[in-house]
């Protein structure tokens, strides 16, 4: 469990470099970090300058920073990139970025990722609104003593993903006829991609897509009190429904692909928030 003196060294560091005051918190997966260059009166500070903050090993689509400023007429602050369970982190690691954004002020956490659909009702290219999650990795982020300055001991997660946030990303992408799914995303630990009989497990066991992030950073946010939205990219069938190999480099092809329209529909998610 994270100590509150660490969390508000990190606080302090990034509150040294600016006078933003964050109500919002947003995560850009693999591929999706160009959204960060769109906030205004940004200060940029690489992960490696906060005090306990790590970093991702450079796998393509995320870039190390944290950025704060002005987007769509609210203070936000971005990680541009996020670091893994895969890559060694302990989960502690992985989700203290999430602790430090709440202590700067942010009420709400946007969360992204780029992922494989196995809902055979979706395509590449779509953007699935997460309903809820499945934790298929065995650990939880949330072991050890807790700090019950940070949340209590047993944290309800009956609503992971905040239901008005959620009708309020429907009703924006139904305003902009923008496509969006709905649906169950599973945590893979990763670093390989799943099996074809892992994927037909997990879609009995109700999933609807699979990636490698987010539940961990999803599930210390409701310890921490923030209020979650979560929207994946769809970047490729799940393993064993096409008749293919899967490549991280045809994940980053079509995060880009969509991402105009993944930036559209978080603009105006954030400014209606």
């Amino acid at each position: 469990m994270h100590k509150t003196e660490d969390i508000l060294k990190a606080k302090d560091f990034i509150l040294s470099k600016t006078n933003i005051i964050p109500e919002i918190g947003i995560i850009l997966g693999s591929g999706l970090g160009n959204l960060a260059d769109e906030i205004e009166s940004a200060v940029v500070i690489p992960y490696e300058d906060i005090p306990h903050f790590t970093k991702s090993d450079g796998i393509g689509g995320h870039s190390n920073e944290l950025v704060i400023g002005k987007f769509q007429g609210k203070n936000i602050v971005a990680m541009k990139g996020r670091y893994h369970y895969y890559e060694g982190y302990s989960l502690d690691e992985v989700t203290f970025p999430v602790r430090v954004i709440k202590a700067l002020g942010a009420e709400n956490l946007i969360i992204t990722n780029s992922c494989g659909a196995v809902n055979t009702d979706f395509k590449p290219g779509e953007l699935m609104l997460i309903t809820d999650h499945i934790n298929l990795v065995g650990t939880n982020p949330l072991i050890g003593k807790n700090n019950d300055d940070l949340g209590m001991r047993f944290p309800d997660v009956s609503e992971v993903y905040n239901r008005e946030l959620r009708n309020l990303a429907l009703q924006v992408a139904e305003e902009n006829n923008l496509t969006l799914q709905q649906g169950v995303y599973g945590w893979w630990s990763g670093p390989v991609y799943e099996t074809p009989a892992e994927i037909r497990m997990i879609r009995i066991l109700g999933g609807d897509a699979i990636g490698m992030s987010t539940v961990p950073e999803a599930t210390v946010a409701i310890h921490s009190g923030l209020k979650v939205l979560g929207i994946s990219c769809l970047t490729n069938m799940a393993c064993g429904i096409l008749d293919q190999p899967l490549s991280h480099e045809e994940v980053i092809e079509v995060a880009g692909k969509s991402r105009s329209t993944f930036v559209h529909l978080i603009k105006n998610i954030i400014s209606k928030m």
